[in-house]
């Protein structure tokens, strides 16, 4: 079922995994609930390394479910919206925004500054792509220190990016933690034109939910549950 989006305004999360990410069990029927029950309006799917759920959700739901990725680079993690086909990980920042380019996608840094996160970013490399990307991550509901979204914040404000709120939710919990307000978009021309305009409705998320995410890994890893990802 789809929920019905509100006339000026629609709550979007921005940043979240499913079961084809190698670190969540989250299913099309659970999350679906779970948006209806939360009134988030649009769910921007970004799975680790991955665009196939995003694009299978997304035909399946389309007035829910927007298909996205988490891309692990060599310089850090990016996000990008409105995708077409999946990015691989591991090739360099540039090349991985140039084929996210070629599909007209919206594109940002994921958690820059996280100081526990495999897929921060060395400041040095993060000069490097900001004028390459449309937005920057500044805050993220699975940072433990809040100087790190501080500092994502401070960095977009100095180089003129609009900033965006994710929940990064590999768990049914975590869906809505951290979202944004804006105004209600069809492509991803206008999401951009909303992120620019939009509002940070945010809280930061529990230790124990990365607890969650892993179990999920472990889950799949055994064999326990049934495994969509493939080399996330």
């Amino acid at each position: 079922m789809s929920q019905p989006a509100n006339a000026d305004h629609w709550l979007i999360e921005m940043h979240c995994h499913t079961v084809w990410s190698k670190d969540s069990l989250n299913t099309f029927e659970r999350i679906s609930r779970v948006a209806e029950r939360r009134k988030i309006d649009r769910i921007l799917i970004t799975d680790h390394n991955t665009a196939e759920g995003a694009l299978e959700w997304a035909a399946r739901n389309p007035d829910l479910f927007i298909p996205g990725e988490e891309i692990m680079t060599t310089g850090g993690e990016l996000l990008a919206w409105f995708v077409k086909e999946t990015v691989p990980r591991g090739l360099s920042p540039q090349e991985t925004i140039q084929r996210l380019r070629d599909q007209g996608a919206v594109i940002g840094v994921a958690h820059p500054f996280d100081r526990v996160r495999r897929g921060a970013w060395a400041l040095d490399q993060l000069r490097e792509i900001v004028d390459l990307v449309d937005t920057i991550e500044v805050f993220n509901a699975r940072c433990f220190f809040k100087t790190d979204n501080v500092q994502a914040a401070e960095f977009a404000a100095q180089h003129d990016k609009p900033g965006t709120a994710g929940s990064d939710a590999h768990i049914p919990y975590e869906y809505g933690r951290a979202m944004m307000r804006v105004a209600p978009f069809s492509d991803a021309a206008g999401l951009l034109d909303s992120i620019r305009s939009g509002e940070l409705v945010a809280r930061i998320s529990p230790w124990w939910v990365h607890g969650g995410s892993t179990t999920a890994k472990w889950r799949k890893r055994l064999g326990l549950s049934k495994r969509m990802w493939e080399g996330g």
